[in-house]
């Protein structure tokens, strides 16, 4: 509170006391000396700003003046402020109601703790603050802001008041309508029916009373707002509309200004002018409007002045004429408005640039890129064919290999396919030949040949079984590439080395997922690779001098890729040799020829994937297989 203020709140002394007072007050000014001066940093005081709306705190114009205010305050103020807004809700009716509750509410709220400054912000505010000065805030500044200057009071301005005042030049406003829109012959006044709004009607028909041959006047102020809509979805082709205030409407409703405007560009059929940059690009045309950045800025200027101590009677401004033209680009284009009956000194905004003008460096570097790289292109094109041609014949020559490396696997697994197919088609021949005597007999059993019957059939298909497998393993064809599940392969391939496991007292094991494992792959180059594994996997537990042979295979989902594991109990691979197993024509069997393990990793890298040999802590090799999962 400012020492002003509080001298204006103490109470009359006695003389005595106040010789006393004084004496006291002087003594402690010269016992603290400049030293207390430096320590009160008037900088660090907190200011109280009051700020009165004329309609509320969401009601364009004004709203958006009270935005940049307090925008600027907040950014240019030495103090920390605290800025307490009110609004004075009597403004907003037709017939406004008694104002002595509002005055006892504020009365009451700022008893003996009245704010640093008082600022108005609209005609009807600053009326108020005025008129209840003497018993609301008689010794606080004043900043009358965002008042026409035809509705400041000069009579009861004081010397604690600073107005920064506008004017409305309503001529300014229609000359630029009949301007860009030279055909015009009628203008829909969108106006409300509030004390305010019916001021600006008279002051605006006194005004272009000159233009009353030239153009019709039509007021919307004694109709409600949605006729007023009804009415604007079927005007003449000659008709625009000019948007004023709609704070409240003829039946009585408030409505918020951006909001109502929304609705009337929704469904109006002619353009909206208006001189309030407020509503400026929310659907009016433009032209010379008032400047709410100007008014702002010497707004903040006052307050932020006063409450550094200035006399408020020192700062006088001029008032607040329209700024240049401004137009809406949108706008201009939506109605076909040419550019070229624009003003000269006009600004157009919101335009929406050509490509050419938003990138044009970027278009002629990218020019530039796509000459050198034309030639680029046609080279790689070349190349391209040539490497696609080398790759399908990399993978013809990989599949010979692979059928070849089929061929010598499975020459190793003939005695246990022999030993598959002669226990099916001995059964097969025993059951005949036990029939044909059954049958010889003078009353044949039926129900045994009939089981007997249902013996061959299995037989029959177990051999075919090992047949078919087998078929599919010799089988040469293309490299293929199908959506396959990895278990389902995998169980082939272990079916078909299963007998040779059994011939050789090796333990085969396989632990598939319990979920599908979907890759995308060679179904018969795939299975080689489980096959060539296994195989070798065997051949290290026979060469090993272990009474435990196993070799187990387990599949399982890692991330988004499917994994196949086959370990053994083996003696593991050497240490040196782990590195150069999959090598060409690297082997440590004595008739080997060390190309088995090389066409695997060939086959795995061709499907994506990856494989890896290790040895495991109890002794034993594991080879661990990923492929991508698809899906």
């Amino acid at each position: 509170m400012s020492g002003r203020m509080f001298i204006a709140s103490v109470k009359p002394w006695p003389l005595a006391a106040a010789w006393l007072g004084l004496g006291l007050l002087l003594a402690a000014c010269i016992l603290s000396g400049p030293a207390d001066a430096v320590e009160r940093d008037p900088r660090g005081e907190l200011k109280r700003v009051l700020m009165l709306h004329s309609f509320g705190r969401e009601f364009r114009p004004w709203s958006e003046y009270a935005r940049s205010i307090k925008a600027g305050l907040e950014r240019q103020s030495p103090w920390p402020l605290d800025i307490q807004e009110h609004t004075l809700l009597s403004a907003r009716f037709n017939n406004p109601g008694p104002e002595a509750p509002f005055v006892d509410y504020l009365d009451s709220l700022y008893q003996g703790a009245p704010p640093d400054i008082v600022l108005s912000i609209g005609a009807p505010a600053a009326r108020f603050v005025q008129r209840y000065r003497a018993k609301l805030f008689p010794d606080t500044p004043m900043v009358l802001t965002v008042v026409e200057q035809r509705l400041v009071k000069r009579d009861d301005l004081t010397d604690n008041d600073v107005v920064v005042a506008v004017r409305n030049d309503f001529m300014a406003a229609f000359s630029n309508i009949l301007r860009v829109r030279p055909d015009t012959k009628t203008v829909g006044m969108v106006i409300g029916a509030s004390p305010l709004e019916k001021f600006w009607i008279d002051e605006v028909k006194r005004e272009l009373k000159p233009l009353s041959d030239r153009v019709e006047l039509v007021w919307y102020s004694d109709l409600p707002f949605e006729e007023i809509l009804k009415r604007a979805a079927r005007l003449p082709p000659d008709t625009v509309l000019f948007w004023g205030l709609m704070s409240v409407d003829a039946a009585g409703i408030v409505h918020e200004g951006d909001l109502a405007l929304r609705r009337l560009r929704a469904v109006a059929n002619a353009p909206i002018f208006s001189y309030q940059e407020a509503f400026f690009g929310d659907g009016t045309i433009g032209g010379p409007m008032q400047l709410t950045g100007e008014t702002s800025r010497r707004t903040v200027d006052a307050v932020t002045r006063i409450l550094g101590g200035e006399r408020p009677a020192s700062i006088k401004y001029e008032t607040i004429e329209f700024g240049p033209p401004r137009y809406d680009w949108r706008e201009l284009q939506r109605w076909g408005i040419s550019e070229s009956s624009l003003p000269a000194d006009s600004e157009v905004v919101f335009r929406t640039p050509t490509m050419w003008e938003v990138y044009h460096r970027e278009i002629v570097l990218i020019a530039a890129i796509i000459l050198v790289q034309a030639g680029l292109i046609s080279g790689l094109l070349h190349e391209r064919q040539r490497r696609r041609v080398a790759e399908v014949e990399s993978r013809q020559r990989l599949a010979e290999l692979a059928h070849a490396n089929r061929y010598s696997a499975v020459g190793e697994l003939t005695t246990s396919i022999a030993h598959e197919l002669n226990q099916p088609l001995g059964s097969i021949l025993t059951n005949t030949e036990t029939a044909e005597l059954m049958l010889s007999g003078a009353s044949p059993d039926i129900d045994e040949i009939r089981l007997i019957l249902a013996d061959i059939r299995r037989d029959d298909q177990r051999a075919s079984e090992v047949i078919r497998r087998l078929r599919s393993v010799l089988r040469k064809s293309p490299f293929e590439i199908k959506d396959i599940e990895l278990n389902n392969t995998v169980r082939e391939a272990i079916d078909l080395v299963a007998a040779v496991a059994h011939g050789r007292r090796t333990m085969l094991i396989y632990l598939p997922i319990l979920s599908d494992l979907r890759v995308k792959g060679d179904p018969v180059q795939l299975q080689q690779v489980v096959l060539n594994v296994i195989i070798n996997a065997m051949d290290a537990v026979s060469d090993a001098d272990t009474q435990r042979r196993e070799v187990s295979v387990s599949t399982s989902r890692v991330g988004n890729q499917a994994e196949i594991k086959i370990a053994d109990t083996g003696s593991g691979i050497a240490a040196g040799d782990l590195a150069n197993v999959f090598k060409p024509f690297f082997t440590t069997k004595p008739q080997g020829m060390g190309m088995g393990l090389a066409i695997v990793r060939t086959i795995v890298e061709a499907h994506h994937g990856t494989i890896v040999a290790e040895n495991l802590p109890s002794g034993g090799a594991l080879f661990t297989i990923r492929y991508p999962i698809i899906g």
